[in-house]
């Protein structure tokens, strides 16, 4: 039999292989239901992609993009994992699925820092407060944040009261599987950011807990304020999260000698081209919308100059605007980084895991599967 004969012939029994198992599947409950068993398990088995070990200080980005929505990217989030520690810093729309689908233990996450309170960073805690809730959580979640974070809870909490109460009285069964009071958050104020008051970059200690130890560090995305980045400290390797900011010499200081920066970027040459489209549209609005955030946010240059000057080995960008909807267009929004800094620099994505090794090694980049 020739070649060609032979590989028509096996493509014919795969065909006919395909439709029988198809037909069986569509005419029979009982093989529809086995499937079904069969995906299940596979799923529920499927060991979560965050190792947990003591070895090295984790970030995990769990939201990168900015308001501006784009598919596959949710908002502000990211992760760190220390000692056993799961933290957040911010938690915008889109990132609690993101957790899920990568099968990160939710319900181990029992600290929040907001950095601000604009909605892409905030717009998700009232579900992930549930979610994590749901899935076993046994004490509040503890939200931490400066001055104005007492309302933000408290607004989240009122608006899911009814949603704890049908929860409780459906899963509960008296047995104190879902108690009432592990869903309701907790405020937690840093001292001494006010609201209304000028940054003057100032620093403060979150808290401190075996060995990790947490400091917030005031920056400038005025007229927010008051805007806090966040250094996480962990046996000899550090991070350092900017939040929202423009250039900001104070926070400079406060990252000397960091492993990491997750820095925010914004390209405001092509934001000016996005505007501009959109203004010839006739939505003059939006337009004037969009180029207002240039006042705000650092550029990508910009950040990379920070962590220059703080002698930061690697720089991860996050809060990503305009959307990068096509690789190559990484290579503008990258314009003069190059010149600037040529080595350890990255943009980051929904899913990117960053090891610090605890020994001082090179850090190492991964990619989270859903």
């Amino acid at each position: 039999m020739s070649l060609k004969r032979t590989l028509w012939t096996v493509a014919a029994l795969a065909a006919v292989i395909a439709v029988g198992a198809y037909a069986a599947f569509r005419l029979s409950p009982a093989v529809q239901d086995a499937v079904m068993a069969r995906a299940a398990r596979a799923q529920l088995t499927r060991s979560g992609q965050l190792p947990l070990a003591d070895d090295a200080l984790r970030v995990l980005l769990c939201g990168t993009s900015s308001p501006m929505p784009r598919r596959g990217a949710a908002k502000a989030c990211t992760l760190v994992a220390a000692g056993g520690q799961l933290v957040l810093v911010d938690i915008g729309p889109e990132a609690t699925e993101n957790l899920n689908l990568w099968r990160v233990p939710v319900a181990r996450i029992d600290t929040v820092l907001l950095t601000h309170f604009h909605s892409d960073h905030i717009g998700e805690l009232g579900e992930f407060n549930m979610q994590g809730w749901a899935q076993g959580r046994r004490t509040p979640l503890q939200v931490y944040g400066p001055d104005g974070v007492e309302q933000v809870v408290g607004g989240f909490n009122a608006a899911y009261a009814p949603d704890r109460g049908y929860r409780h009285a459906h899963h509960d069964h008296g047995k104190g599987l879902m108690p009432v009071a592990a869903g309701e958050m907790q405020s937690r104020v840093i001292p001494p950011f006010k609201a209304g008051e000028a940054p003057a970059g100032r620093r403060a200690v979150v808290f401190e807990r075996d060995g990790l130890v947490v400091t917030a560090i005031e920056v400038d995305h005025r007229p927010v304020t008051p805007a806090l980045a966040y250094r996480f400290d962990y046996r000899g390797r550090s991070v350092v999260i900017t939040g929202d900011t423009v250039y900001y010499p104070p926070l400079v200081a406060a990252a000397r000698g960091a492993d990491l920066m997750v820095s925010e970027a914004e390209s405001h040459e092509l934001l000016e081209i996005l505007a501009g489209e959109i203004a010839t549209t006739g939505d003059a609005r939006l337009a004037g919308v969009l180029r207002d955030t240039t006042n705000y946010h650092l550029t990508p240059v910009q950040a990379a100059q920070m962590a220059n000057e703080a002698g930061v080995r690697e720089l991860v960008y996050t809060h990503i605007a305009p959307p990068l909807v096509a690789k190559p267009m990484e290579i503008p929004w990258l314009r003069g980084v190059q010149a600037v800094r040529p080595r350890g620099v990255r943009i980051g994505h929904d899913g990117l895991l960053v090891t610090i090794p605890l020994d001082g090694g090179e850090l190492r980049f991964e990619a989270l599967r859903d």
